[in-house]
C-alpha cells in the first residue's frame, strides 16, 4: 500500500483566494482541480449550488486540499506547515508575502536552531514556520504541536503513526535535557515519515488556548475497500468516528479516509449529485455503495 497523505485545511468561503496566493509564492506549485457544491446536500452543508467546495493544489509538488466548510472550525497553531529554505532571501520573501495581515508568534530573526526563522499565522489562519534549513529534505512538512496534556503523548504518537502506515520510519528525536523547565527526556522536536510523507512533532508542557481540531486534517487516499477498512479501523481505535469519512484519532488529530476515485466521481456532472447524496449519509466510505 502506497498512500498519499494530503493536508486538508478548513476555510470559510475563501479557498480559491488562498490557494491562488499560496501557489504564487512557492515554486513548483499549481492549482490542479476545483470542485463545486451541487444542489444535493444543501440541508447539510448550507452552501449554494455553484460555490467552491474544494481546491486541490500543489506547493513544491506536495499535494494540498482546501475545503470551504463554513465557520464551524478555525485553524490554529496546533498544526503548522514547516518550510525549509536553502537561502535567507527565500525565508524573507515567503515571510513578507504571507505574514501580512496575519499574527506573528515568533518574529523573523535569528534563533539557536536557525539563523533565519519565523513562526506566524497568515491572514487566513494557516500557521507557518519558515526557516533557513539546508538539512531537512522535505520542503514543506506538517508539524504537530504536542503541548500541555498532549506533551507526554508525543512518543506514543510517533510510535502509533509509524505502526499504522507501512513503509514508515522514525528519524531524529531531540529530547529535553535535565535541569530545564521541561520534563527530562520528553520530546522537544522529532521528525518521522509515514510511507514517504514527512511529519514533525514539537513538544512542550505549556498550556495553550487551542488544540487539535477538524480545521487541519489529513486525507488518506485508498484504492480499495480493504485499505479503507484498515486505516479506518486503526486510526479510529480509541478515537471517534465522524461523518463523510472523517475520524479523530486517540490524540485528537483529524483524518479523512477517502477513496482515491472520489475526486473523479465528484468531477463527473452525471454522477456528482448522487455520489454526494450517498456519502453524506456515510461515516466510513463504502466503495460499492458509491456506484449504486
Amino acid at each position: 500500500m502506497k498512500q498519499i497523505i494530503t493536508p486538508c485545511l478548513w476555510f470559510d468561503g475563501n479557498a480559491k483566494e488562498a490557494s491562488e496566493l499560496y501557489t504564487s509564492v512557492f515554486p513548483g506549485s499549481a492549482i490542479k482541480n476545483i470542485c463545486y457544491f451541487g444542489k444535493e446536500g444543501f440541508e447539510t452543508h448550507k452552501q449554494e449550488e455553484g460555490q467552491v467546495l474544494t481546491v486541490n493544489f500543489t506547493l513544491h509538488s506536495k499535494p494540498f486540499t482546501i475545503l470551504n466548510g463554513g465557520p464551524m472550525y478555525k485553524l490554529n497553531p496546533s498544526v503548522s506547515l514547516y518550510v525549509a529554505c536553502e537561502k535567507a532571501g527565500d525565508v524573507d520573501f515567503i515571510y513578507n508575502e504571507l505574514a501580512d495581515g496575519g499574527m506573528v508568534m515568533m518574529p523573523l530573526g535569528s534563533y539557536k536552531w536557525s539563523e533565519r526563522y519565523a513562526w506566524f499565522s497568515d491572514r487566513f489562519g494557516v500557521s507557518w514556520q519558515i526557516a533557513l534549513d539546508a538539512v531537512t529534505t522535505k520542503k514543506i512538512t506538517p508539524a504537530f504541536l504536542f503541548m500541555g496534556n498532549h506533551h507526554p503523548q508525543a512518543d506514543q504518537a510517533i510510535e502509533f503513526y509509524t505502526s499504522v502506515f507501512p513503509g514508515s520510519a522514525i528519524g531524529s528525536i531531540l529530547r529535553y535535557a535535565r535541569g530545564g523547565s521541561e520534563p527530562e527526556g520528553s520530546v522537544q522536536h522529532a521528525q518521522f515519515s509515514l510511507n514517504g510523507n514527512g511529519f514533525m512533532i514539537m513538544g512542550n508542557s505549556m498550556q495553550h488556548a487551542f488544540d487539535f481540531t477538524e480545521a487541519f486534517s489529513f486525507q488518506v487516499f485508498c484504492d480499495s475497500q480493504e485499505e479503507i477498512d484498515y486505516f479506518w479501523d486503526r486510526l479510529s481505535e480509541c478515537g471517534s468516528e465522524q461523518q463523510c469519512g472523517w475520524l479523530k484519532d486517540r490524540f485528537g488529530v483529524s483524518w479523512q479516509i477517502v477513496p482515491s476515485v472520489l475526486e473523479e466521481l465528484l468531477s463527473d456532472p452525471s454522477r456528482a449529485g448522487k455520489v454526494t447524496e450517498k456519502f453524506l449519509k456515510m461515516k466510513k466510505f463504502i466503495l460499492a455503495d458509491l456506484y449504486k
